[in-house]
């Protein structure tokens, strides 16, 4: 399997050099792209002395531009899995052989979920409320059950990366996609994972920010769950 790993780096000066390395030191046999979302830090002069592989965007895109540039790159290239993975060392890429091996089993898309066996960092009680919010909307529209919703620890098969490269929500993308991916029919799978806090950097969604994406995704979800898209 040819496997991309995609790297979305906004201001990520502080961690973006011990991400890749540690990836690159225990997955030596997959590909990787950082995609720099117009950094306003070190983070471009930081790949750059590295000789990391990196896409400079001319500007800034948002979290959604900045992964569907990485799905347009898997595409583009031909790749059989693509892996978002945080550029702020939450995620441990131990975990990249276990998700590829549930592609290669058929599933389209495979989520790093923290609340399967409930181990490390569980995120935020408020960002926990929109988590449920939104698994109880996709539980109810599709009858299917995927828990961590709002997880960026996804392997994502070549349908799945066809249909990302055409079409990704700009902001808080991960519920809305899950939805679209469950009604639609392909098939999802989550699996256990343990999860750190970001090692640097301030996240971008803000206590005020959380209550207007609350609203904003949630009714994405639903037009996601109810609208059958014809590209899948």
């Amino acid at each position: 399997m040819k496997v991309l790993i995609i790297i979305p780096a906004y201001n990520e000066e502080e961690c973006i050099q011990k991400t890749v390395t540690h990836l690159k030191e225990t997955n030596p046999d997959v590909d990787y792209v950082i995609i720099n979302d117009c950094s306003t830090d070190a983070t471009k002069e930081i790949c750059q002395k590295n000789q990391f592989n990196v896409v400079n965007l001319p500007v800034n895109l948002g979290i959604g531009g900045a992964v569907q540039t990485g799905y347009k790159f898997a595409y583009e290239n031909n790749y059989d899995v693509a892996i978002q993975m945080d550029a702020d060392g939450q995620h441990d890429p131990k975990y990249i052989k276990e998700m590829v091996k549930e592609i290669e089993n058929g599933n389209d898309l495979v989520i790093g979920s923290r609340f399967i066996k409930k181990e490390g960092f569980q995120s935020t009680w408020m960002r926990r409320m929109g988590i449920n919010l939104y698994a109880w909307l996709i539980k109810i529209f599709t009858h299917k059950v995927i828990k961590d919703t709002t997880s960026g620890y996804r392997a994502a098969g070549r349908r799945v990366i066809a249909l990302f490269s055409k079409r990704y929500p700009v902001d808080y993308p991960e519920p809305e996609t899950n939805a679209l991916i469950a009604k639609n029919g392909l098939k999802v799978k989550e699996i256990p994972m343990e999860m750190k806090q970001r090692e640097g950097g301030i996240s971008s969604i803000t206590p005020l920010k959380s209550i207007y994406y609350a609203v904003k995704v949630g009714l994405a979800v639903v037009l996601a769950c109810i609208v059958k898209d014809k590209e899948v």
